[in-house]
């Protein structure tokens, strides 16, 4: 029901529960840090902070805003082939959506965008966005398994890395197979394989692209933890990991609010680093989120963009 009225109204996402919970996790989250810890000992480290110790990060961060552009006008060329800025402004909408929206809610903002801005169809821009989102829990199991080896060194973990890599051509000959089936699960099906790469090359562009993201986000934000909690790079970077992954937490608050700490809390915590210094390190990492989205998004609303009125998939 919600895709149909996103697709057929406008841009109202969410229901009223998300957002009444969301709310909920938000006044919690900001009412527990001012009775327990107090805001202004866990803000006071910023004021240490240099422009010249936050350029690189914030840099990175973009990068990875302008790499996302990048993957979206790959994976559908060349069907927006001389679009570009409004590809770019599609793509950080979106990704400023999913850091802000409850519940990913964020997510449905990327076929409605895509409607809206290039007259693609809903649900098949809907299913390759699934098959972008598979490639980027592919990668993070990939830094998953090397932060394994950054913890204990040894080639056991190639042997690992070695079968997770070779999903990645399972994943492409079933999105070059000719899918069968009946019924509203075959058409589903049909759907999304319609939707996978074009080709083999794309594929593995696109796969690279996915790999250049999250190596520029993943080590802005490392950098930035690393500012507020002293551990060794293995623990930073599983501390974004769990950053990142809240994503997949049943509860996603506005602006990520309460999971996103929670996610980070929970891969630090089990590594014997104070529950304070670990939530101090959670919640400036999530204000650095929060404050570059801001930034970002409302600087993409100065990209052009040239809509197409005919739709040119009605699914």
């Amino acid at each position: 029901m919600r895709l149909r009225a996103l697709r057929d109204s406008g841009p109202w996402i969410g229901r009223a529960r998300d957002w009444g919970l969301g709310g909920i996790l938000l006044v919690v989250v900001v009412a527990g840090v001012a009775l327990t810890l107090g805001w202004g000992p866990i803000l006071a480290p910023w004021r240490a902070l240099t422009p010249a110790e936050l350029l690189p990060p914030m840099a990175l961060t973009a990068l990875s805003y302008c790499l996302r552009g990048v993957r979206i006008h790959d994976y559908f060329r060349p069907r927006l082939r001389g679009r570009f800025p409004a590809v770019l402004r599609l793509s950080v909408l979106h990704t400023t959506a999913n850091n802000l929206l409850p519940m990913r809610a964020g997510e449905l903002v990327f076929p409605w965008l895509m409607r809206r801005y290039f007259g693609h169809g809903f649900l098949s821009t809907t299913a390759s966005l699934i098959w972008i989102r598979l490639l980027d829990l592919h990668f993070l199991g990939l830094m998953g398994i090397l932060i394994l080896w950054l913890r204990h060194p040894t080639w056991l973990w190639s042997l690992v890395a070695l079968p997770w890599l070779l999903l990645l051509p399972i994943m492409g000959r079933l999105g070059h197979r000719q899918p069968n089936g009946q019924g509203r699960l075959g058409k589903a099906f049909r759907l999304l394989i319609d939707a996978a790469p074009a080709s083999t090359s794309r594929a593995l562009r696109i796969y690279l692209w996915t790999a250049l993201i999250w190596i520029s986000k993943l080590l802005a934000f490392a950098l930035v933890l690393r500012y507020f909690l002293a551990a060794e790079p293995w623990e930073v970077l599983l501390g974004v990991m769990g950053a990142e992954l809240s994503s997949v937490l049943p509860f996603h608050g506005i602006a990520g609010s309460g999971s996103y700490e929670l996610a980070v809390m929970t891969a630090l915590l089990p590594l014997g680093i104070d529950a304070a210094t670990a939530l101090t390190g959670a919640i400036n990492l999530h204000l650095f989120l929060l404050g570059v989205t801001l930034l970002l998004g409302a600087l993409a609303f100065l990209l052009p963009v040239r809509r197409d009125k005919q739709v040119t998939n009605v699914l």
